[in-house]
C-alpha cells in the first residue's frame, strides 16, 4: 500500500484471484496494529534523533478522513512532513493531523533549535528557537505563473516577469555548480557568487513593487519576495542549508500519489498508522535499506 501505493481493497482483490480470502478490513487491521505496537517505537526514537538536528525541512499536504470527529467527511484534515537536512542523518517523519493550526509544528517540534526550512507557510511561525529559512522555488514558481497568465501582446510586464524569473534562475544555476562542495566551502562560494545576485535582485523586486499593480500575478509574486526576504536570503547563514524546500516536497510526494490511488482514510486512528508507515519506508529508502 504505502511502497507501491496499492490500496487494500485493490490488494484483496488480488489475494482473492489466487483463492485466498483476505478481507481489506483485516489488512487495514493489521496496518494500525503493527504501527501502534510495534513501529510506534521507531518512530518515537527517529523523532528524538530528528530534534537533535541543526536544519530540518517542513511542509504539509491535505488528506481526506471519513470518521474524524467533529468535522465533515468532505473537510479537509492534514499530512505534515518533517526531514533532516542533505548532510546529516536521513530521517523522514510524516505526521496526521486534524487540521493545518499552527500549534501542530509548534508541538512536533519542541525543543528543536536551529534552522526550519519551510515554503513561507504562516503556520510555522509559531515554532519556538528557530530561524526560519524560507525557499526559492517558490518565489520562482511566483513569476513563472505570471509569466503563463500574461497574454502575448504583453510584452513590458512579460520581460518584468521574465527578469524575475532570472534572477532566481541564477541563484540555482550557482547552487548547482555547488553541490558537491563541504558546507564551508559551499558558504564562501556563496558570498562571493551568490550575494551579489541576492542584493541585485533586492534592489530590482524595490523597484518594480512601485511599477507594477500590487494585484496582478507580478504584483503578489514581487510582494510575496519582499515579505519573506529575510527568509529567502537567510540559506546564506550556513552552507548546510539549501536553497529551497524541495526536499521537503519531494518527500511528501509519495504520500501524494498514494493518496490519488486510495483517496482517503476512514478514520484518524488509520491516518496516523499511516503516517508511522510512510516514515519508516521513505526513510529506509533514503538511507539505502
Amino acid at each position: 500500500k504505502y511502497s507501491e501505493a496499492i490500496p487494500l481493497y485493490r490488494q484483496e482483490r488480488q489475494f482473492n484471484n489466487f483463492g485466498i480470502d483476505l478481507s481489506r478490513q483485516n489488512l487495514a487491521n493489521w496496518v494500525i496494529h503493527g504501527s501502534n505496537n510495534w513501529l510506534q517505537y521507531i518512530y518515537d526514537r527517529l523523532h528524538e534523533n530528528l530534534l537533535k538536528e541543526t536544519l530540518l525541512h517542513a511542509d504539509e499536504t491535505t488528506m481526506q478522513v471519513l470518521d474524524e470527529e467533529g468535522k465533515k467527511p468532505t473537510s479537509n484534515s492534514y499530512m505534515w512532513l518533517y526531514a533532516s537536512g542533505r548532510d546529516s542523518k536521513q530521517i523522514f517523519l510524516y505526521e496526521y493531523q486534524a487540521s493545518r493550526a499552527s500549534k501542530h509544528p509548534k508541538e512536533f517540534l519542541k525543543r528543536f533549535e536551529g534552522y526550519l526550512q519551510t515554503d513561507g507557510y504562516p503556520g510555522y511561525n509559531e515554532v519556538s528557537d528557530v530561524i526560519q529559512v524560507g525557499c526559492f522555488a517558490h518565489a520562482r514558481r511566483g513569476f513563472t505563473d505570471a509569466l503563463k497568465a500574461l497574454p502575448k501582446d504583453s510584452t513590458i510586464t512579460k520581460t518584468n516577469a521574465q527578469e524575475g524569473a532570472d534572477f532566481c534562475n541564477k541563484l540555482f544555476k550557482i547552487e548547482k555548480v555547488l553541490t558537491d562542495l563541504s558546507p564551508e566551502e559551499r558558504y564562501n562560494k556563496r558570498l562571493e557568487q551568490s550575494k551579489p545576485v541576492l542584493e541585485a535582485f533586492l534592489y530590482w523586486l524595490e523597484s518594480k513593487e512601485k511599477q507594477v499593480l500590487p494585484k496582478s500575478a507580478l504584483g503578489k509574486a514581487i510582494k510575496y519576495c519582499l515579505n519573506q526576504w529575510p527568509k529567502l536570503s537567510a540559506f546564506m547563514l550556513d552552507g548546510r542549508i539549501e536553497i529551497s524546500n524541495n526536499r521537503a516536497e519531494r518527500a511528501i510526494k509519495p504520500f501524494v500519489i498514494g493518496r490519488k490511488n486510495f483517496l482517503f482514510s476512514k478514520s484518524p486512528k488509520g491516518a496516523r498508522a499511516s503516517a508511522i508507515v510512510y516514515s519508516m519506508i521513505e526513510t529506509a529508502k533514503a538511507n539505502g535499506l
